[in-house]
């Protein structure tokens, strides 16, 4: 079994992006807005500031109190939007309870919103994408990235997705068939979801499960790109119990060090791509 390293294609992504970067006749701004104090919202802040400025993207600092109302955060957001060479805007999730998320996630502009989750963004990608110029999902991007550096012909491959949330079963799924290929989705309810997960070719999983894939439900030699995450000892797990699965699997993204890495890179691509488009 070998392991797909996300730092490295994390790095590898963010060399591209920091060439591009150059390429632009200004400096392209990235924001983070962080509400209240969360010492785990805080650190991933930090890491994507640092991760942006490491290629040239101007970081812009937007933290408010967890007293500001969801009225005063969009008037907040809406000032974002006006930026000069504002190129992505995004919520640090979870917000706190009392604000409405989806009305907050609505006031980016939808050609800012680099995350995809406001309305307007989430449909263009459903229904119009064009992968040279339009925004995607930056872990359902990712997914493909590391899916991609296996440098396997997909087209007669049987591709299975476990899941369909709204940051990676769904919008995998999508780009999946837009490349004209054809997934097998497997939900909750789907009837005889072991025969299905045992003759794919290509396992790709967000549901949330700790160590729910097993060395004995998988097919010798599948794929298995794992952007499933839950708590387990205090520690992270992700849907792939990698133990049970080395002896079988060809390739496995570990959690963590897989998906997760390679999702920061995409988000930092999403920018460039705003700001190859202004």
């Amino acid at each position: 079994m070998q392991i797909l390293d996300g730092r490295k294609l994390n790095q590898e992504i963010l060399d591209k992006v920091k060439i591009g970067v150059k390429s632009l006749s200004f400096q392209p701004i990235f924001c983070d807005v962080l509400v209240g104090s969360d010492p785990s919202s805080a650190q991933y802040v930090r890491m994507k500031a640092k991760k942006a400025e490491s290629v040239g993207i101007k970081f812009h600092n937007a933290n408010f109190p967890e007293s500001i109302t969801t009225e005063e955060l969009i008037k907040e957001i809406k000032a974002l939007n006006s930026i000069k060479n504002m190129c992505g805007i995004i919520v640090q999730l979870p917000l706190p309870v009392h604000l409405d998320r989806e009305v907050v996630l609505n006031s980016i502009d939808s050609h800012l919103d680099v995350d995809c989750l406001g309305i307007k963004a989430s449909e263009n990608f459903y229904n119009n994408y064009d992968s040279e110029k339009d925004l995607a999902f930056p872990t359902a991007l990712a997914c493909m990235e590391l899916l991609d550096s296996v440098k396997l012909d997909l087209k007669n491959k049987k591709i299975v997705v476990l899941g369909q949330g709204i940051l990676v079963g769904k919008p995998v799924t999508a780009l999946l068939r837009y490349r004209n290929l054809s997934p097998v989705v497997i939900r909750s309810k789907t009837e005889k979801k072991e025969e299905l997960i045992k003759e794919a070719d290509i396992i790709i999983s967000g549901m949330g499960k700790g160590k729910y894939i097993t060395g004995g439900m998988i097919k010798n030699g599948a794929v298995l790109i794992d952007a499933g995450t839950s708590e387990s000892d205090g520690g992270i797990v992700g849907d792939v119990d990698l133990e049970s699965v080395k002896d079988v699997a060809s390739y496995v993204s570990p959690v963590p060090g897989g998906v997760g890495p390679v999702t920061v890179a995409m988000l930092l691509s999403n920018v460039l791509k705003v700001a190859k488009n202004l």
